[in-house]
C-alpha cells in the first residue's frame, strides 16, 4: 500500500452518520469550509475548522483530537484534502463525509441556518467564468487577451487533476468568506473541551 493510499481517510455516507448522531454516539464533526459557507448552513454541533487553518496548524489540532473525527465540506473534496493532512500528522480514525453538506442536505437531515451566500466553488465558477468571457470578447481588440483565457483553462484543468483549486484558496481569504473570526486560538478553544462533552450548536 503506497503512503498516498494510506493516508486516505475511510468514507461514510449522511444515513450513518445520522445514524451515528441519533444513537448518541455522534464522533467529533469538523467542517472545513469558509466560516461564511459554515455561517449559511451547518451540521448541528459541528467545528469550524477551515481547511486553510487545519493545513497550516494541523500539529496543534491533532493534539485537540483523541476521538473518532469525521470531515466535512460541501461536496467531500475539500474534506479528503483535510484528511490527507490530519492523516499526515499522526492522526487516525479520520472519516469523510461521502458528499458533504450536499449530500446531507440532500437527505433532509437536520441543518443549522444562517445567512445565505455562495459557496466557495460557485464563486470560483463565476470568477473563471468572467475571466474567460471577457478575455475572449476583449481578444477581439487585444489578440493576446486570448491568453489569459487559456490559462484559466490550464489552472482548471491542472486542479481537476490534482483536486486542489488556487483560486479557491485565493477567494476563502476574502472579507466575504472570513465571516465571524475563526482563529486558531478560537478553534483550539473549541476543540479543548473534555472529550465526553457533546460539540457546540
Amino acid at each position: 500500500m503506497s503512503t498516498s493510499e494510506a493516508a486516505r481517510p475511510a468514507v461514510l455516507d449522511a444515513a450513518g452518520l445520522r445514524e451515528l448522531i441519533d444513537a448518541g454516539r455522534a464522533p467529533r464533526l469538523l467542517d472545513v469550509r469558509t466560516p461564511a459557507e459554515f455561517e449559511t448552513a451547518h451540521i448541528p454541533g459541528a467545528y469550524n475548522v477551515p481547511l486553510d487553518l487545519l493545513r497550516e496548524h494541523r500539529e496543534e489540532l491533532r493534539r485537540h483530537l483523541d476521538e473518532d473525527v469525521v470531515l466535512i465540506c460541501r461536496s467531500g473534496a475539500r474534506a479528503a484534502q483535510a484528511g490527507q493532512a490530519l492523516a499526515g500528522a499522526g492522526l487516525p480514525n479520520l472519516t469523510v463525509l461521502d458528499g458533504g453538506m450536499s449530500a446531507w442536505q440532500a437527505a433532509h437531515a437536520p441543518v443549522r441556518q444562517g445567512t445565505p451566500r455562495w459557496d466557495l466553488e460557485r464563486q470560483v465558477r463565476l470568477v473563471a467564468g468572467s475571466i474567460v468571457l471577457v478575455s475572449v470578447l476583449g481578444s477581439v481588440f487585444v489578440p493576446g487577451l486570448k491568453w489569459v483565457a487559456a490559462l484559466i483553462g490550464a489552472g482548471l484543468t491542472f486542479a481537476a487533476v490534482t483536486n486542489t483549486c488556487a483560486m479557491g484558496m485565493l477567494l476563502g481569504r476574502l472579507p466575504y468568506n472570513r465571516g465571524a473570526s475563526c482563529d486558531l486560538d478560537t478553534v483550539l478553544g473549541q476543540l479543548g473541551d473534555h472529550p465526553t462533552t457533546r460539540p457546540r450548536s
